[in-house]
């Protein structure tokens, strides 16, 4: 199939859509570039995120079977009738120090990956301030993130971090950009939309949808070299207006931008994984091409922003939840081969996000609603080892943990600790985390230790 996206989706590509394409931009070098066969980076190493859009019910995702302190009944009492999984239907996972974990039967193809030590969970993270307990949260002793329980503002803090406009990934981009050294594209890259994640002060992503980049009927034929070369004249025709003849340039540059991005991904050969037909397994298998001509770009440090969507399930969960999960897992194995394909096994880390947890205790519509802390997914054998790693709340409602009384779960980790982890593996020294993440010297662990 031919890689190709459409005029609107071209006038994304970069900047929040423009920004970063001129005449000496990134992308406008990239012929150049490849042509000096630039070798690969030994050190090269790539993040990529998952966000699942909704708030992902992590009660279903990672269940207690056998712990010190709780087993599956602990869950299914808590949970209550309608959602509760059964025992029998979990693939098992054990931690390190031997407690047992079900996973979500959808997420079969991830027991695999943890048993040969790619595969780790990170237990009840959430967006904080500062550590907090469920006393000094009903007094209102200490300051929270605004508005906890909102898809909007909580995706938002994610993937900036508590307080902050540019995304996590962006800043650090900003400190890391110097490691590509001359290379021109970017570091960051988006197979979904212009996220805030990527965007940092410094640097600016470019966005791609999946298949590739390219213009529609720019297939190298006569007629669309007529065409191109038409479409070429009233982009560059004078009109006078200072605003469309810099959205003009923008676009002159998009098209020839995204020609020389595709003859890049088309030099790189075809992928052996075969990825599913699925919205995220299109989006992966597109970072997995990026991936495959990193040397080609000339590139030290990537990072990629990925996501689904239709976690908000408010009602009739139990086979909306298990076809989203089941989407997830068999994306991220997929994934995972490729980069064993690509030869990049320890240089790629895959993680994921998302706007907040679910409660325990099911709404009237056989779902759950918005709650707060959650258990994430990182993918790659860069892991210090595959375990469950924090502190796993008590499934008790109104317990220690419980911080409403629906199973609304207090983090035990904060989103900055568990995404400084992530930007340390990346290459971000400890003496710059702080400028990444503001928030981070308010905890006497900034980094956690599942990588």
């Amino acid at each position: 199939m031919k890689n190709h996206i459409t005029r609107r989706t071209l006038l994304r590509l970069g900047l929040g859509g423009l920004g970063w394409l001129g005449a000496t931009s990134p992308l406008a070098r990239l012929g150049r570039l490849q042509a000096q066969a630039v070798p690969e980076d030994p050190d090269y190493k790539a993040l990529v995120c998952i966000f699942l859009f909704g708030g992902n019910d992590g009660n279903n995702t990672v269940i207690p079977i056998q712990t010190g302190i709780q087993t599956h009944a602990t869950y299914a009492a808590a949970r209550g009738s309608g959602i509760t999984l059964a025992r029998a239907s979990l693939p098992e996972i054990r931690a390190s120090n031997g407690d047992i974990y079900g996973l979500h039967p959808s997420l079969a193809p991830l027991q695999a990956l943890h048993q040969q030590g790619r595969m780790s969970v990170v237990a009840n993270v959430g967006t904080l301030l500062r550590p907090l307990t469920k006393a000094q949260y009903d007094r209102g002793q200490v300051p929270v993130p605004t508005n906890l329980f909102s898809h909007s503002d909580q995706q938002q803090q994610w993937q900036t971090s508590p307080g902050l406009r540019t995304g996590w990934g962006g800043r650090a981009a900003d400190i890391l950009q110097a490691l590509n050294g001359t290379a021109s594209f970017p570091t960051g890259l988006s197979t979904s939309g212009n996220p805030v994640f990527l965007n940092g002060q410094n640097t600016k992503p470019a966005s791609v949808t999946n298949g590739g980049l390219g213009l529609d009927g720019s297939d190298g034929s006569a007629n669309a070299n007529v065409r191109d070369a038409a479409l070429q004249q009233l982009l560059t025709f004078d009109s006078g207006m200072s605003l469309i003849q810099a959205a003009n340039r923008h676009m002159t540059d998009g098209i020839a931008a995204g020609k020389e991005l595709n003859a890049a991904l088309n030099s790189g050969g075809a992928l052996q994984t075969v990825f599913p037909n699925t919205g995220l397994g299109s989006q992966l298998e597109q970072v997995a091409k990026v991936l495959k001509v990193r040397g080609a770009l000339g590139m030290s440090r990537q990072i990629f922003f990925t996501s689904m969507g239709g976690f908000d399930t408010h009602s009739n969960q139990l086979p909306s939840h298990a076809a989203l999960l089941a989407e997830l897992g068999n994306a991220m194995a997929a994934f995972d081969n490729a980069i064993r394909e690509l030869g990049l096994d320890g240089k790629v880390v895959t993680f994921t996000e998302s706007e907040f947890g679910r409660t325990c205790q099911p709404s009237t519509g056989v779902g759950s609603d918005h709650a707060w802390g959650s258990h994430q997914i990182v993918m790659g054998s860069a892991l210090r080892s595959a375990d469950v790693y924090g502190t796993f709340p008590l499934l008790d409602l109104d317990g220690p943990d419980d911080v409403t009384g629906r199973g609304v779960w207090l983090p035990t980790a904060s989103l900055d600790q568990y995404a400084a982890t992530l930007a340390s593996w990346f290459g971000v020294p400890d003496g710059s985390l702080a400028t990444v993440f503001p928030n981070l010297p308010n905890f006497a662990q900034p980094k956690l230790a599942f990588l």
